[in-house]
């Protein structure tokens, strides 16, 4: 049996013993977690590599664009082709693309040569080796998305560069999945540039060889009145698909896609571009769940940085603007799960709108604790919200296994010293498959 009908048969059996688990009596206690978290680690910074010259490719990632094709971004210190050569077995790249090149300033920092490029048409669940800018120094490979269900997410929010961080990777690649979604907060460079550099070296190997979508958080921001614009250096080295696909959005900072030939709908919404009625964000966003077809979408899922729900005393209410212009949309549009960073700890909420818990809403994530410098946000409001299911204040990374058109199972793993632990962990049941939220708007 090939290793994707094991994987679809062990799903069945999960499925069968959530199906079975769910006619038992169900606990109304909410949880906040007594974990005692080991102590802090130091701050990462990565050089280049000491045999690079100034044409070696470094801080690759891909990004997927449209059902079958992959962009493909890397940085050279000096001039050098922006072409991807690629094909399916070592050493042989019978295919070639070819792309753009950017740069960019800010302040006293210049930046390397940015070069992107979109290769493809490609053959689903197939891994292509490729190599960048013609060098034969370092040869890279990645795995395409499967073309229907199962389908495996790996979602990490706030990562930074920090020996948590390095560990959060580490358990990220020991499991295998098939797209990273981070909910904001990348390098958390806060202006200092160079930081952006260290960054794209870290998560190289597993940015080179899994599509990572991202969307910004306020550490992206970067914006220094009258001297610097913001998201200058986030535009240019983390390029999203916004305008690829049948709802273009026109902005980097906002933007939706489709996977698993269309059963999952993911939406990347940006907590720090306009959202009020009648902004771009808005209207986009509008557009782009009115053209959702939910016989064929199973689960829609949303990323936004500023949590909409929060009973962690960090941030408070700092999403509470955004969830006021947005929330009834993704309500009325069936939206399964929304998921947030921005907040250094875990929760879960149950289903929710307009602050109640409601069986039609989506489940509320807040996964903002991927290993970021500032530490971790260890302080909750008491008594614990009925809709707050599940909470506690560690490092780590969630996994949505979306097992077929009805259930995903959501999984939270601390990063337990060097071990990563499932700590949390829940059914989902696509509401597209509910018949009492299919009828109620």
């Amino acid at each position: 049996m090939g290793k994707k009908n094991s994987m679809a048969a062990a799903f069945a059996l999960l499925v069968l013993a959530a199906s079975a688990l769910s006619s038992l009596p169900t606990a109304c206690l909410a949880v906040t977690s007594p974990y005692v978290r080991p102590r802090a680690r130091a701050t990462l910074s990565l050089p280049a590599h000491a045999h690079a010259d100034g044409q070696t490719p470094q801080q690759v990632h891909v990004s997927a664009v449209g059902p079958d094709q992959m962009r493909v971004t890397w940085i050279t210190d000096d001039d050098a082709p922006t072409t991807v050569e690629y094909g399916t077995a070592p050493g042989q790249y019978p295919f070639s693309a070819t792309g753009n090149t950017t740069a960019y300033s800010y302040i006293m920092y210049h930046s390397g040569n940015i070069h992107d490029a979109v290769v493809g048409p490609l053959k689903p669940s197939t891994t292509y080796y490729y190599r960048c800018s013609s060098d034969p120094s370092r040869e890279f490979s990645f795995r395409t998305p499967p073309s229907g269900l199962p389908f495996n997410f790996v979602i990490a929010g706030d990562l930074g560069q920090t020996e948590w961080t390095n560990s959060t990777l580490q358990h990220i690649a020991a499991a295998d999945y098939d797209m990273l979604l981070l909910p904001g907060d990348l390098s958390y460079a806060d202006l200092d540039q160079p930081r952006w550099d260290s960054y794209g070296r870290l998560v190289e190997p597993l940015a080179s060889a899994r599509p990572w979508m991202v969307t910004q958080g306020n550490h992206e921001v970067e914006k220094i009145p009258l001297i610097e614009h913001p998201f200058k250096a986030y535009n240019a080295r983390w390029r999203m698909p916004y305008d690829a696909g049948a709802s273009p959005s026109g902005s980097n900072l906002f933007y939706s896609f489709d996977v698993a030939g269309g059963a999952v709908h993911v939406i990347m919404l940006g907590s720090y571009a306009d959202y009020d009625t009648g902004s771009a964000q808005h209207s986009w966003l509008q557009g782009d769940l009115a053209r959702i077809d939910r016989g064929k979408a199973s689960f829609v899922v949303a990323l936004v940085h500023a949590p909409w729900y929060n009973s962690n005393e960090a941030h408070q209410g700092e999403g509470d603007a955004m969830r006021d212009a947005m929330e009834a949309m993704l309500y009325g549009a069936r939206v399964d799960a929304v998921f947030a960073g921005h907040v250094h700890a875990y929760e879960r909420f149950s289903r929710v709108f307009g602050g109640k818990e409601d069986q039609c809403g989506p489940v509320y994530v807040t996964i903002g604790d991927g290993g970021n410098r500032e530490g971790l946000a260890e302080k909750y409001i008491d008594p614990q919200p009925s809709t707050s299911v599940y909470r506690e204040a560690s490092f780590g990374h969630g996994r949505l296994q979306v097992a077929n058109a009805t259930h995903a199972l959501w999984t939270w793993h601390r990063n337990d010293d060097n071990e990563p632990v499932v700590t949390d962990q829940v059914w989902i049941t696509s509401l597209a498959s509910n018949p009492a939220c299919s009828n109620k708007k």
